[in-house]
Protein backbone atom coordinates (compact mmCIF):
# COMPACT_ATOMS: atom_id res chain seq x y z
CA UNK A 1 0.00 0.00 0.00
CA UNK A 2 1.09 3.15 -0.76
CA UNK A 3 1.92 5.55 2.04
CA UNK A 4 1.05 9.39 2.03
CA UNK A 5 2.76 12.46 3.53
CA UNK A 6 1.38 12.59 6.96
CA UNK A 7 -2.07 15.23 8.07
CA UNK A 8 -1.62 16.04 4.26
CA UNK A 9 -5.07 13.82 3.73
CA UNK A 10 -8.10 14.49 4.86
CA UNK A 11 -10.90 11.50 5.23
CA UNK A 12 -14.40 11.80 5.07
CA UNK A 13 -17.35 10.12 7.39
CA UNK A 14 -18.14 7.44 4.24
CA UNK A 15 -13.94 7.00 3.78
CA UNK A 16 -13.37 6.36 7.10
CA UNK A 17 -16.35 3.85 7.75
CA UNK A 18 -14.89 2.18 4.29
CA UNK A 19 -11.63 1.51 6.10
CA UNK A 20 -12.86 0.54 9.20
CA UNK A 21 -14.39 -2.51 7.66
CA UNK A 22 -11.25 -2.84 5.51
CA UNK A 23 -9.18 -3.14 8.50
CA UNK A 24 -11.54 -5.05 10.66
CA UNK A 25 -11.86 -7.92 7.03
CA UNK A 26 -7.68 -7.72 7.56
CA UNK A 27 -7.74 -8.74 10.88
CA UNK A 28 -10.34 -11.35 10.69
CA UNK A 29 -8.64 -12.99 7.13
CA UNK A 30 -5.21 -12.78 9.75
CA UNK A 31 -3.37 -10.05 7.02
CA UNK A 32 -1.64 -8.64 9.64
CA UNK A 33 1.30 -6.79 7.71
CA UNK A 34 -1.58 -5.28 5.36
CA UNK A 35 -3.75 -3.91 8.49
CA UNK A 36 -0.06 -2.31 10.08
CA UNK A 37 0.39 -0.52 7.15
CA UNK A 38 -2.98 0.54 6.32
CA UNK A 39 -3.28 1.65 9.87
CA UNK A 40 -0.21 3.55 10.03
CA UNK A 41 -1.53 5.22 7.19
CA UNK A 42 -4.96 6.30 8.30
CA UNK A 43 -3.56 7.91 12.04
CA UNK A 44 -0.91 9.67 9.55
CA UNK A 45 -4.34 11.63 7.84
CA UNK A 46 -7.03 14.24 9.24
CA UNK A 47 -10.54 13.77 9.82
CA UNK A 48 -11.01 10.80 11.99
CA UNK A 49 -12.68 11.32 15.88
CA UNK A 50 -10.54 10.92 18.48
CA UNK A 51 -12.26 7.70 19.65
CA UNK A 52 -11.72 6.10 16.23
CA UNK A 53 -8.23 7.70 16.69
CA UNK A 54 -7.86 6.03 20.06
CA UNK A 55 -9.20 2.65 18.68
CA UNK A 56 -6.28 2.46 15.62
CA UNK A 57 -3.79 3.42 17.53
CA UNK A 58 -4.32 0.67 20.15
CA UNK A 59 -4.76 -1.66 17.04
CA UNK A 60 -1.28 -0.59 15.62
CA UNK A 61 0.21 -1.05 19.23
CA UNK A 62 -1.39 -4.42 19.76
CA UNK A 63 0.26 -5.43 16.03
CA UNK A 64 3.98 -4.18 16.92
CA UNK A 65 4.02 -6.17 20.01
CA UNK A 66 2.78 -9.21 17.74
CA UNK A 67 5.87 -8.10 15.04
CA UNK A 68 8.29 -6.24 16.46
CA UNK A 69 9.77 -5.95 12.93
CA UNK A 70 6.51 -4.12 11.74
CA UNK A 71 4.77 -4.61 8.30
CA UNK A 72 7.76 -7.09 6.65
CA UNK A 73 7.44 -9.15 10.19
CA UNK A 74 3.93 -9.56 10.07
CA UNK A 75 4.10 -10.14 6.53
CA UNK A 76 6.74 -13.00 6.73
CA UNK A 77 4.69 -14.80 9.41
CA UNK A 78 1.90 -14.81 7.14
CA UNK A 79 3.98 -16.59 4.48
CA UNK A 80 5.38 -19.26 7.08
CA UNK A 81 1.43 -19.98 8.18
CA UNK A 82 0.90 -20.11 4.31
CA UNK A 83 3.55 -22.79 3.87
CA UNK A 84 5.33 -20.45 1.64
CA UNK A 85 9.00 -18.72 2.06
CA UNK A 86 8.77 -15.84 3.75
CA UNK A 87 9.07 -12.77 1.15
CA UNK A 88 12.03 -10.41 1.02
CA UNK A 89 12.13 -6.82 0.14
CA UNK A 90 12.04 -6.94 -3.58
CA UNK A 91 9.72 -10.29 -4.16
CA UNK A 92 6.92 -7.63 -1.21
CA UNK A 93 7.54 -4.45 -3.71
CA UNK A 94 6.66 -6.64 -6.34
CA UNK A 95 3.48 -8.28 -5.11
CA UNK A 96 2.50 -4.89 -3.72
CA UNK A 97 2.70 -3.18 -7.25
CA UNK A 98 1.14 -6.04 -8.75
CA UNK A 99 -1.68 -5.55 -6.31
CA UNK A 100 -2.01 -1.82 -7.09
CA UNK A 101 -1.78 -1.95 -10.75
CA UNK A 102 -5.07 -4.61 -10.50
CA UNK A 103 -6.67 -2.15 -8.58
CA UNK A 104 -6.04 1.32 -10.52
CA UNK A 105 -5.48 0.71 -14.71
CA UNK A 106 -3.62 4.12 -14.57
CA UNK A 107 -0.90 3.18 -11.85
CA UNK A 108 1.63 2.70 -14.07
CA UNK A 109 1.35 5.73 -15.64
CA UNK A 110 1.09 7.27 -12.06
CA UNK A 111 4.66 5.71 -11.86
CA UNK A 112 6.12 7.04 -14.45
CA UNK A 113 5.11 10.61 -13.99
CA UNK A 114 6.93 10.61 -10.12
CA UNK A 115 10.01 8.72 -11.76
CA UNK A 116 10.33 11.24 -14.35
CA UNK A 117 9.17 13.98 -12.06
CA UNK A 118 11.01 13.18 -9.00
CA UNK A 119 14.32 11.29 -10.31
CA UNK A 120 16.47 11.94 -7.09
CA UNK A 121 13.81 11.58 -4.55
CA UNK A 122 12.87 8.80 -2.81
CA UNK A 123 9.59 8.70 -3.79
CA UNK A 124 10.80 8.90 -7.77
CA UNK A 125 13.73 5.95 -6.71
CA UNK A 126 11.11 3.65 -5.30
CA UNK A 127 8.50 4.17 -8.65
CA UNK A 128 11.50 3.26 -10.97
CA UNK A 129 12.25 0.26 -8.80
CA UNK A 130 8.14 -0.08 -9.20
CA UNK A 131 8.28 0.41 -12.87
CA UNK A 132 10.95 -3.24 -13.44
CA UNK A 133 7.15 -5.36 -12.50
CA UNK A 134 5.37 -3.69 -15.02
CA UNK A 135 5.21 -4.27 -18.80
CA UNK A 136 3.12 -1.66 -21.03
CA UNK A 137 5.39 -1.65 -24.33
CA UNK A 138 4.03 2.11 -24.21
CA UNK A 139 6.15 2.73 -20.85
CA UNK A 140 9.25 1.47 -22.72
CA UNK A 141 9.27 3.93 -25.27
CA UNK A 142 8.73 6.59 -22.23
CA UNK A 143 11.19 6.03 -20.06
CA UNK A 144 13.75 5.29 -23.31
CA UNK A 145 12.69 9.58 -24.49
CA UNK A 146 13.62 10.52 -21.07
CA UNK A 147 16.55 8.36 -20.88
CA UNK A 148 17.93 10.15 -24.59
CA UNK A 149 16.23 13.16 -24.18
CA UNK A 150 17.70 14.72 -20.66
CA UNK A 151 21.33 14.26 -19.56
CA UNK A 152 20.78 12.44 -16.27
CA UNK A 153 23.14 11.93 -13.67
CA UNK A 154 25.50 8.50 -14.89
CA UNK A 155 24.56 6.80 -11.42
CA UNK A 156 20.77 7.32 -12.57
CA UNK A 157 21.32 7.10 -16.24
CA UNK A 158 21.98 3.30 -15.50
CA UNK A 159 19.48 2.51 -12.54
CA UNK A 160 16.96 3.52 -15.27
CA UNK A 161 18.63 1.49 -17.82
CA UNK A 162 18.60 -1.76 -14.85
CA UNK A 163 14.87 -0.86 -14.89
CA UNK A 164 14.23 -1.20 -18.21
CA UNK A 165 16.42 -4.62 -18.63
CA UNK A 166 14.31 -5.91 -15.56
CA UNK A 167 10.82 -4.97 -17.78
CA UNK A 168 12.54 -7.14 -20.99
CA UNK A 169 12.96 -3.91 -23.04
CA UNK A 170 15.52 -4.53 -25.75
CA UNK A 171 17.82 -2.67 -27.95
CA UNK A 172 19.83 0.40 -28.56
CA UNK A 173 19.71 3.61 -26.26
CA UNK A 174 21.95 6.82 -26.77
CA UNK A 175 22.97 8.38 -23.64
CA UNK A 176 23.75 11.88 -23.47
CA UNK A 177 27.63 12.29 -21.61
CA UNK A 178 29.71 15.13 -20.85
CA UNK A 179 29.51 16.62 -24.66
CA UNK A 180 29.37 13.02 -25.99
CA UNK A 181 27.34 9.94 -27.22
CA UNK A 182 27.42 6.03 -25.40
CA UNK A 183 25.39 3.71 -26.96
CA UNK A 184 24.24 1.10 -25.43
CA UNK A 185 22.35 -2.05 -25.41
CA UNK A 186 19.57 -2.62 -22.94
CA UNK A 187 20.15 -6.41 -22.37
CA UNK A 188 23.83 -6.31 -21.67
CA UNK A 189 22.94 -3.94 -18.83
CA UNK A 190 24.44 -5.58 -15.39
CA UNK A 191 20.96 -6.17 -13.44
CA UNK A 192 23.28 -6.57 -10.30
CA UNK A 193 26.55 -6.39 -8.67
CA UNK A 194 27.45 -9.52 -9.42
CA UNK A 195 26.89 -9.23 -13.65
CA UNK A 196 29.81 -7.18 -13.99
CA UNK A 197 32.78 -8.82 -15.92
CA UNK A 198 34.95 -10.86 -13.55
CA UNK A 199 37.86 -7.83 -13.83
CA UNK A 200 35.51 -6.14 -11.39
CA UNK A 201 35.57 -8.66 -8.86
CA UNK A 202 39.28 -8.62 -9.30
CA UNK A 203 40.06 -5.28 -8.59
CA UNK A 204 38.34 -5.69 -5.13
CA UNK A 205 39.99 -9.05 -4.44
CA UNK A 206 43.50 -7.34 -5.19
CA UNK A 207 41.91 -4.61 -2.36
CA UNK A 208 40.60 -7.20 0.09
CA UNK A 209 44.00 -8.96 -0.18
CA UNK A 210 46.03 -5.55 1.43
CA UNK A 211 43.10 -4.46 3.72
CA UNK A 212 41.23 -6.94 5.63
CA UNK A 213 44.27 -7.97 7.98
CA UNK A 214 44.51 -4.25 9.26
CA UNK A 215 42.12 -2.09 7.67
CA UNK A 216 38.87 -3.52 7.26
CA UNK A 217 36.88 -0.48 7.25
CA UNK A 218 38.81 0.89 4.47
CA UNK A 219 37.79 -2.13 2.39
CA UNK A 220 34.18 -1.69 3.19
CA UNK A 221 33.94 1.65 1.74
CA UNK A 222 36.04 0.87 -0.95
CA UNK A 223 33.23 -1.78 -1.96
CA UNK A 224 30.48 -0.13 -1.75
CA UNK A 225 32.49 3.15 -3.69
CA UNK A 226 33.34 0.77 -6.09
CA UNK A 227 30.16 -0.91 -7.04
CA UNK A 228 29.11 2.70 -7.28
CA UNK A 229 31.53 3.69 -9.50
CA UNK A 230 30.98 0.93 -11.92
CA UNK A 231 27.59 1.74 -12.66
CA UNK A 232 28.54 5.40 -12.97
CA UNK A 233 31.31 4.32 -15.13
CA UNK A 234 28.99 1.93 -17.24
CA UNK A 235 29.91 2.53 -20.98
CA UNK A 236 32.47 4.28 -20.88
CA UNK A 237 36.45 4.24 -22.16
CA UNK A 238 37.11 3.99 -18.16
CA UNK A 239 34.97 0.67 -17.78
CA UNK A 240 35.69 -0.17 -20.94
CA UNK A 241 39.53 -0.44 -20.38
CA UNK A 242 38.94 -2.01 -16.82
CA UNK A 243 37.00 -4.62 -17.96
CA UNK A 244 39.28 -6.39 -20.49
CA UNK A 245 41.19 -7.35 -17.81
CA UNK A 246 44.93 -6.74 -17.99
CA UNK A 247 46.75 -7.43 -15.01
CA UNK A 248 48.87 -3.98 -14.67
CA UNK A 249 45.39 -2.37 -15.20
CA UNK A 250 43.85 -4.04 -12.63
CA UNK A 251 46.35 -3.50 -10.26
CA UNK A 252 46.72 0.43 -11.12
CA UNK A 253 42.68 0.55 -10.62
CA UNK A 254 42.84 -1.33 -7.44
CA UNK A 255 45.61 0.21 -6.61
CA UNK A 256 43.87 4.04 -6.93
CA UNK A 257 40.33 2.52 -5.33
CA UNK A 258 42.60 1.90 -2.22
CA UNK A 259 44.59 4.83 -1.99
CA UNK A 260 40.74 7.16 -2.83
CA UNK A 261 39.19 5.19 0.00
CA UNK A 262 41.84 5.77 2.52
CA UNK A 263 42.19 9.52 1.53
CA UNK A 264 38.39 10.26 2.04
CA UNK A 265 38.28 8.08 5.20
CA UNK A 266 41.49 8.88 6.96
CA UNK A 267 43.18 11.97 5.32
CA UNK A 268 46.29 12.07 2.82
CA UNK A 269 50.04 10.68 3.52
CA UNK A 270 49.41 6.89 2.80
CA UNK A 271 50.10 7.63 -1.11
CA UNK A 272 53.16 6.31 -1.89
CA UNK A 273 52.86 3.31 0.48
CA UNK A 274 49.68 2.30 -1.51
CA UNK A 275 51.38 2.33 -4.12
CA UNK A 276 54.12 0.84 -3.48
CA UNK A 277 51.97 -2.42 -1.81
CA UNK A 278 50.45 -2.90 -5.52
CA UNK A 279 53.73 -2.54 -7.21
CA UNK A 280 52.98 0.79 -8.54
CA UNK A 281 55.75 2.11 -10.56
CA UNK A 282 57.09 2.96 -14.31
CA UNK A 283 54.08 2.86 -16.76
CA UNK A 284 51.83 2.35 -13.97
CA UNK A 285 52.04 4.98 -12.27
CA UNK A 286 50.36 6.83 -14.93
CA UNK A 287 47.41 4.58 -15.42
CA UNK A 288 47.31 4.82 -11.52
CA UNK A 289 47.34 8.42 -12.03
CA UNK A 290 44.58 8.25 -14.85
CA UNK A 291 41.89 6.02 -12.64
CA UNK A 292 42.74 8.01 -9.38
CA UNK A 293 41.58 11.26 -11.36
CA UNK A 294 38.29 9.43 -12.83
CA UNK A 295 37.37 7.81 -9.02
CA UNK A 296 37.94 11.37 -7.78
CA UNK A 297 35.83 12.68 -10.59
CA UNK A 298 32.82 10.34 -9.60
CA UNK A 299 33.22 11.61 -5.88
CA UNK A 300 32.87 15.26 -6.76
CA UNK A 301 29.59 14.30 -8.96
CA UNK A 302 28.43 12.53 -6.34
CA UNK A 303 28.96 14.87 -3.78
CA UNK A 304 31.61 13.10 -2.06
CA UNK A 305 34.96 14.28 -1.50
Amino acid sequence: MRKKGKADVVLLPNTLDHYQERVTRMLETERYGEAMETLEFLLGCEGQDERRRQEWNTLLEWLRVAFPGGARDAYGNEAVLAGEEPEDEAQALRRRTMEKQREDAGYERELLSRAIGEPLTERGQIALEQLAYLENPETDLEIIRWLESAELHPLLQFRVLQTLRRRGASGTVRLPRGGATLELEIERTPSSPDDFPPAAADVLERVAAQTDNGDPSTFYFARELWIQFLMSAYGTSDYDSLVRGEENELDAWAAALHAHASETLEGGGRAEEIREAYGITGELRFRFERAERSLRAFSRRSGGR
